[in-house]
C-alpha cells in the first residue's frame, strides 16, 4: 500500500502489486501507478513494518502518463482513439472504468500519437493529463 496523504488524498490508499527483488533487499512494482507520485513500473521500493511503501530504492527509467476523462463526455469523446494509440504504440495501460487511465512510457518517443489522440480534449477541458513524477514520492 501507499499512503497518498503527501499527495493531498488524506485518508486514502492506494494499492501497489510488488514481487520481491532478486537483486536488491526491496520489492519491484508490477503495476502503473494511479493516484502516487514518483512511482513507475518496474521501480524498486521498500516498505515499513507495516507493509506500506515508504521509500524509492532505484528508479527504473519509466514514466506514467495519467489522462482523466471529466463528465460529461462531449460527442467526440476521445477515449477509443487513446485506447488505439496506445495499443497501437505497444504501451501498457490500466484503467479506472472509461474515465481515468494510466499509461506505463517506456520510451517518450512513441507517445506522439498518444498525446494527438486526446490534444483537442485537453484544449476544451474535458481531458486532463499529468505525468507522475511530476512531483518526488513521499512518505506519510
Amino acid at each position: 500500500m501507499v499512503n497518498l496523504a503527501p499527495f493531498d488524498l488524506v485518508g486514502m490508499l492506494e494499492q501497489i502489486l510488488l514481487r520481491e527483488s532478486e537483486e536488491v533487499d526491496g520489492y519491484e512494482v508490477c503495476c502503473i501507478p494511479f493516484y502516487t507520485y514518483g512511482l513507475a513500473l518496474g521501480d524498486l521500493v521498500g516498505m515499513n513494518d507495516s507493509d506500506v511503501i515508504d521509500r524509492v530504492i532505484s528508479r527504473s527509467g519509466r514514466r506514467v502518463l495519467r489522462v482523466l476523462f471529466a463528465e460529461p463526455r462531449p460527442a467526440m469523446d476521445s477515449s477509443s482513439a487513446l485506447r488505439e494509440a496506445a495499443d497501437s504504440a505497444g504501451l501498457l495501460c490500466e484503467w479506472n472504468g472509461d474515465g481515468m487511465v494510466a499509461i506505463d512510457v517506456p520510451d517518450i518517443a512513441v507517445m506522439q500519437p498518444v498525446f494527438d489522440s486526446v490534444h483537442g480534449e485537453i484544449q476544451i477541458g474535458t481531458a486532463f493529463c499529468e505525468w507522475s513524477d511530476s512531483r518526488d514520492f513521499r512518505a506519510a
